[in-house]
């Protein structure tokens, strides 16, 4: 099974073979390590590299912990939450908890903001539960996975004491150091590795995602078994034609060259808005630098067309569009006759609503292009392990390539240190002393 269609049909561009040869030179600097920010291409081979002995592994730890609670809180920021949750978001019924029989525990995320109100209606929610934990960070210290995991722990240790703490408490963390490492160490909490060469945002097939996943009962095997055959797809050598990360890179930075300078990521699927902001995170953080990089915003349609359609068909011509299209429901409900049809509907039944829904997608992809907005598509075969598994593995190696193409290093993240300092010398933290003065005089 093809697990991922690229369509650029609509996107008014005819690539140049200049173009095409810079992206496959761009691909093959992925896999030769030559390339910008090259101490963090462990994800290039990730996929392939997992083995039978290496889920069997975190599946194990995942039931001891299912087994142990029925509330478990993922902690972690950024690209050590956003993937996990984008695949359980997709692979969830979004109505889990009006159902009676739970199959699987609760997996919610903290330590994802720093909302005092966010935290304490999760600890009292808790209260209901049995409660473990899975706390991801590579160094222990970062604020705000931190504080929520300084909470969480008093609360798991207050209700079952030390001893049976650690054996309610995950950590994903540094092979050898860090705060997190030695705490885990010395609590004896079971630990999975992050490694040192996968960055966050590129860390969702490491234990980072995979763990809190199979917590949830996500079939982790499926999903690593999308990503491989999606490196295969897009491995060094593959010809440009047949290779979707290599088209989908070059075709957003050619448009990029002509001014379209943000790119708006859609589906007609609630379930994948948690793709949407994976996908953020991913490019805006590997591209938005030295002054560069297409700006990722999303929608999720067809709810968004009474709102940010109004932009897309008439604002500003700066923008293109990529659809993730679901070719087929997990579900078949038809629309019924109705005697009155005061609703006017009745010329739609007998119809699934998935026809609806594609008719709905056609018809906005014609009107997005008459406005002259440039339309990309992805058409995944259905919302499942091995499709959502191929899909995440498709952007990472697209990015990698489109970094490489813009001319940045799609592996580092300078930015992201601004606020800290900011945000430390605000809070008198010990160091920044000097830093602490001049930025409340500023204010």
């Amino acid at each position: 099974m093809k697990t991922l269609k690229l369509d650029i049909s609509k996107s008014g561009i005819a690539l140049s073979d200049e173009m095409k040869a810079a992206a496959l030179e761009a691909n093959a600097l992925l896999h030769s390590g030559r390339g910008a920010g090259n101490d963090f291409l462990g994800w290039v081979h990730l996929p392939s590299s997992i083995d039978d002995k290496q889920i069997a592994a975190i599946e194990q730890a995942a039931a001891h912990l299912r087994e142990k609670a029925d509330l478990i809180v993922c902690i972690g920021i950024g690209g050590s939450y956003l993937g996990a949750k984008a695949v359980l978001e997709a692979m969830s019924d979004p109505f889990k908890l009006l159902h009676k029989r739970q199959d699987a525990p609760t997996v919610v995320f903290a330590g994802q903001n720093i909302s005092e109100d966010y935290i304490h209606e999760l600890m009292e929610a808790s209260k209901e539960h049995s409660l473990g934990a899975i706390v991801i960070s590579k160094s222990g210290t970062t604020t705000e996975p931190a504080i929520a995991f300084r909470l969480i722990k008093a609360e798991i240790e207050k209700r079952y004491g030390k001893a049976e703490a650690a054996q309610r408490i995950v950590a994903v963390t540094d092979r050898a150091r860090g705060a997190l490492k030695t705490l885990a160490t010395q609590e004896g909490y079971p630990t999975f590795v992050i490694p040192d060469d996968v960055g966050g945002r590129y860390s969702v097939l490491t234990p980072v995602g995979l763990l809190p996943l199979a917590a949830a009962g996500v079939d982790i095997a499926a999903l690593v078994h999308g990503a491989q055959a999606m490196e295969r797809a897009t491995a060094e050598g593959v010809s440009f034609d047949e290779n979707p990360a290599a088209v989908y890179a070059a075709t957003r930075n050619a448009l990029y060259k002509e001014g379209k300078k943000i790119e708006i990521l859609g589906s007609y699927e609630p379930k994948l808005q948690y793709v949407n902001e994976w996908w953020k995170q991913l490019y805006g953080e590997s591209e938005g630098k030295q002054g560069k990089g297409i700006f990722p915003a999303s929608v999720t349609l067809t709810a968004d067309l009474h709102s940010m359609g109004q932009y897309i068909q008439e604002g500003e011509r700066t923008l293109f569009e990529t659809i993730i299209s679901v070719a087929q429901p997990a579900h078949e409900v038809r629309i019924d006759a109705d005697d009155e049809n005061l609703d006017g509907l009745n010329f739609l039944a007998g119809k699934r609503i998935s026809e609806v829904n594609r008719m709905a997608e056609l018809g906005v992809q014609l009107a997005h292009i008459d406005g002259g907005v440039p339309n990309i598509r992805i058409e995944i075969p259905r919302i499942e392990a091995e499709a959502v598994g191929a899909l995440l593995y498709f952007f990472e190696k697209a990015c990698g390539i489109s970094g490489y193409l813009l001319g940045v290093n799609p592996f580092d993240q300078p930015g992201v240190e601004a606020y800290k300092k900011n945000m430390f010398a605000l809070l008198d933290k010990p160091g920044y002393e000097e830093a602490s003065k001049a930025i409340k005089a500023r204010l």
